[in-house]
């Protein structure tokens, strides 16, 4: 069974950074596409980041570009979302997920992920 925990979230100010962590057990990350999303009160799931099995593919969503990098760590199993000068609009429930239907193929759609963590609070205040 796959499962993957998010950690990392917190109360910032608008400009701070901020690193969220997502530990994947059940499957190695070398053997799926791994994506964040986020969710505001009142608004659907949305695309982040996402990175491929390999790690030479990641993908960002235009509202976050330039601001937030993904990346993993294939010892630990991990990934990571590195997001700089968060903004109020980031504030939101960031979940991580497992794409098991694609390896290097990142693809926006949350309904492609079949695994997904139980979130971590990001509020940014102006």
């Amino acid at each position: 069974q796959v499962q993957l925990v998010e950690s990392g979230g917190g109360l910032v100010r608008a400009g701070d950074p901020l690193r969220l962590s997502c530990a994947v057990t059940g499957r190695t990350i070398t053997r799926s596409v791994v994506g964040w999303f986020r969710q505001a009160p009142g608004k659907v799931r949305e695309f982040v980041c996402g990175i491929s099995a390999s790690g030479a593919r990641t993908r960002c969503a235009d509202s976050v570009m330039g601001r937030f990098a993904i990346s993993g760590d294939i010892a630990k199993n991990m990934i990571y979302l590195r997001m700089n000068n968060l903004k109020p609009e980031d504030t939101a429930v960031y979940f991580c997920a497992v794409d098991t239907g694609n390896t290097e193929v990142i693809v926006a759609a949350s309904t492609l992920y079949n695994f997904w963590g139980q979130g971590t609070q990001v509020t940014v205040s102006s």
